[in-house]
């Protein structure tokens, strides 16, 4: 075995998983904070109207990074299943065929970003004071999603064999170049949300071509040739069943944010610059429990591979627990300190602003221990590969966030009631994930 591999199937549970976890959980903090430097950076010296626009960006971005995660994410499962296995031949040929179908997928969602800006914009009901920022920033930013793609794929491939390192370093690589980038074409500079876009996807390349070239030079259990690509049928058909899912699942439960964007921005851009401060602040402190379901995916996965059922039933009793401890512990913190997180974002003179993001963050920030849950069952399913199970917790999730974020917003609640909409919809998806474990477990 590579020394760079690691084989989740032997030796204990939570130490294991804990260690493949925290790279991961670090590389996303750290790509959050990438996509956060936008927003610190120009709120703060570009002013809440560009601070609206590149928020509203973000969930949108956000969404469409998601479908190519998703894609890479659903084939891990397969590289997962053959490393257990020690199938490294075919586990070449799931690359090779990955590979090509995932890059055109994702070359055609490039596509589609591009040609179809100006009608996303007005379908997100974007103020008529931000749209001119949102266009120019969405106009360089897309051009970023092919090298989403390539590092995602190469991320998932690596961490398919317990390599989570890697797509560490080159986050952190990447994070640090898109600050110094923001700082000089934002402020130097003074090129606004162009320059903070520009950062972004030069940042975004370098990160994509580093672990490529990492893979393909340092990991041979990762090299694929041409002659890999040469499409099988049954092999094809499972990639794409889990990728396909997979992708929904995830671009669907950020469709929700999206949708609720849509909106919050109906109140206005003051609302809107809460909102973005906000969302940035939620989803780097949940993330470790994102990263948690994720990694223990691939501990499951690669013990399914190698037949090991008494040990994925454990590493499920203890990853419900490490959950529960993690969630409580964040919640804490958040629900302790949002006023000073809110000043990160948006000048402290801004109070109007900062009291709405911290009202939003108490309402979250309560509730965290039941998105944990909700991550956890995510990547349970997908390991299991019954990615459809996870669609539809996420269906449910989002289905009703929007119907609620909808109604109440039209009460007295205002947008405090679109911020409560948030955590009924995880606990009730959650309640049918329970269910599903329950009753599908004893059949798999």
């Amino acid at each position: 075995m590579e020394r760079s591999t690691r084989d989740l199937t032997q030796g204990g549970i939570a130490g294991p998983i804990l260690i493949f976890a925290l790279p991961l959980i670090l590389g996303n903090m750290l790509q959050t904070l990438y996509n956060a430097a936008d927003s610190i950076i120009v709120g703060r010296f570009v002013g809440p109207e560009a601070l609206a626009a590149v928020g509203s960006a973000y969930s949108l971005m956000t969404f469409l990074t998601s479908l190519m995660i998703g894609l890479s994410m659903g084939a891990g499962i397969v590289f997962s299943y053959l490393f257990g296995e020690g199938n490294t031949e075919r586990l070449r040929k799931a690359l090779g065929i990955s590979f090509l179908s995932i890059g055109l997928l994702s070359l055609l969602i490039t596509a589609a970003a591009i040609a179809f800006q100006d009608p996303i914009i007005s379908i997100l009901q974007v103020p008529d004071d931000v749209k001119k920022d949102m266009a120019d920033y969405l106009s360089i930013i897309f051009i970023g999603l092919p090298a989403l793609f390539i590092y995602n794929f190469y991320a998932s491939a690596e961490r398919s064999v317990g390599n989570s390192r890697s797509p560490l370093l080159f986050m952190a690589l990447s994070a640090l170049l898109n600050v110094a980038l923001d700082l000089v074409f934002v402020i130097s500079f003074g090129w606004g949300v162009w320059g903070a876009a520009a950062a972004t996807v030069i940042s975004q390349y370098a990160a994509a071509l580093g672990i490529a070239l990492l893979a393909i030079i340092l990991h041979p259990t990762l090299r694929f040739s041409i002659r890999d690509m040469r499409i099988e049928k049954p092999l094809l058909s499972e990639l794409l069943s889990l990728s396909v899912l997979t992708s929904l699942q995830q671009s669907i439960m950020n469709l929700g944010i999206l949708c609720v964007q849509g909106i919050v921005n109906g109140f206005g851009s003051g609302t809107m610059a809460a909102f973005a401060a906000g969302v940035k602040i939620d989803s780097l402190a949940y993330m470790p429990l994102q990263e948690f379901g994720n990694a223990f995916s691939t501990f499951v996965s690669q013990n399914g591979g190698a037949g090991r059922k008494d040990r994925i039933m454990a590493g499920m009793r203890m990853a419900f627990l490490l959950v529960s401890g993690f969630a409580l512990v964040i919640s804490a913190v958040i629900f302790l300190i949002p006023g000073p997180l809110m000043s990160i974002f948006i000048d402290p003179g801004e109070t109007e602003l900062i009291n709405e993001g911290i009202t939003y963050l108490r309402i979250e920030g309560s509730f965290y221990i039941l998105i944990g849950y909700l991550f956890l069952f995510y990547g349970i399913f997908r390991a299991l590969k019954a990615p459809a199970l996870s669609l539809v917790l996420t269906i449910i999730s989002l289905g009703l966030r929007v119907l609620l974020a909808a109604i109440l917003s039209e009460t007295p609640l205002g947008a405090t009631g679109i911020w409560l909409s948030i955590p009924i919809g995880w606990a009730i998806a959650d309640a049918a994930g329970l269910l599903f474990l329950l009753t599908k477990r004893p059949k798999r």
